[in-house]
């Protein structure tokens, strides 16, 4: 580089940046070319008016790159940008540390190219005159003789038209290759923005996954304390299923209990429908007692014959009003024991 610069190639801008190439097995990855930022510099070359980009990392060359009129410099991001050199057979890429750098290095990316233009066109236009004298000095010949014709007209000739093929051909072939890197570079440009839409995809599902599994853990630990809460609910209700087993047992106990007592009850009720007869029969009895009283006032002299069928008749009065009070005591209590049951099967029954 040093003797490039005596030659006559000076430095015209200059700039710090990243600097990558695109990976040359997948075209599609970019490969860091520097480990930190390194100086980039525009340089014009006034022996060959021609413009190159130059880096140079330590003592390591990363880039050489001759600016075509046919390059583009892309933007592809706030700042970053690319262009593609056929002849590197490469894609550079370009990190700046602010979109102002990056217009700068833009801006002066399309001077240099317009001077490239510019200078290839004074080029074509000397060899196009350059031609026509070397043609027009060849019909001047040609005036001469044949032996004058072949010996200064024909080599030259074959020689301009020879060049002229040789320069058609390499026109042709770098107008395919042109249209070849600017597939290829609209390519990277439509993976690069595929990348960087992923890249933001992908931050964006990390803060949300992120989110997500922060909200996961509460409601984990949420489930945690409501399975704990429903263990111990079904602990309960497992005791409460063995106490209703235990209440249904007592239940169908206490109802064939009630089965019998109503049974017993239906009988003292068949018994209590005789009392009605009884009690008519001790009404008659006692009519017969006071009519029998009645006579003894008239019949006291018979009352030594008929003071014995008095006392029996009393008697028998007296054992039946026993009875019958002893029958209505038992009817009284089986009763009152038949009340309380009803209550306690009732309560029962409310408290299940």
């Amino acid at each position: 580089m040093e003797e490039e610069t005596e030659s006559g190639e000076q430095p015209i801008f200059t700039t710090r940046a990243h600097v990558f190439q695109i990976d040359p097995t997948t075209k599609k990855n970019w490969v860091p070319a520097s480990k930190q930022a390194v100086t980039v510099s525009y340089f014009y070359d006034s022996t060959r008016n021609s413009y190159r980009i130059i880096s140079v990392d330590g003592s390591k060359v990363i880039i050489n790159s001759t600016i075509t009129p046919n390059m583009t410099f892309t933007k592809t991001s706030q700042k970053f940008g690319q262009w593609a050199d056929s002849r590197a057979n490469t894609v550079f890429g370009l990190g700046f540390a602010s979109e102002q750098q990056l217009a700068k290095f833009a801006e002066k990316f399309q001077e240099v190219k317009d001077a490239a233009k510019l200078a290839r066109d004074k080029s074509q236009e000397k060899m196009e005159t350059s031609s026509n004298h070397s043609q027009e000095s060849g019909r001047e010949t040609i005036n001469g003789t044949d032996d004058e014709k072949i010996s200064h007209v024909g080599p030259e000739a074959a020689l301009l038209m020879s060049e002229n093929d040789r320069l058609k051909t390499a026109m042709e072939e770098s107008n395919t290759n042109v249209k070849k890197w600017e597939t290829e570079l609209q390519s990277l440009r439509d993976s690069n923005d595929r990348l960087e839409d992923s890249l933001q995809e992908s931050s964006a599902s990390v803060e949300s996954w992120k989110k997500q599994l922060s909200i996961c853990k509460e409601e984990g630990d949420a489930l945690r304390d409501k399975i704990s809460e429903l263990e111990a609910q079904c602990k309960e209700a497992t005791q409460e299923k063995e106490r209703n087993a235990q209440l249904t047992v007592k239940v169908k106990e206490l109802e064939a209990e009630l089965q019998d007592k109503e049974q017993e009850l239906q009988n003292l009720r068949k018994q209590a429908e005789i009392i009605p007869q009884l009690m008519g029969e001790c009404e008659s009895l006692t009519d017969k007692l006071q009519t029998a009283e009645t006579k003894n006032m008239d019949l006291e002299g018979r009352i030594g014959g008929l003071q014995v069928d008095v006392d029996e008749n009393r008697q028998k009065q007296g054992d039946m009003q026993g009875e019958l009070k002893k029958f209505m005591d038992i009817l009284d209590g089986k009763i009152d024991e038949l009340h309380e049951f009803r209550q306690g099967l009732s309560k029962l029954g409310v408290g299940n």
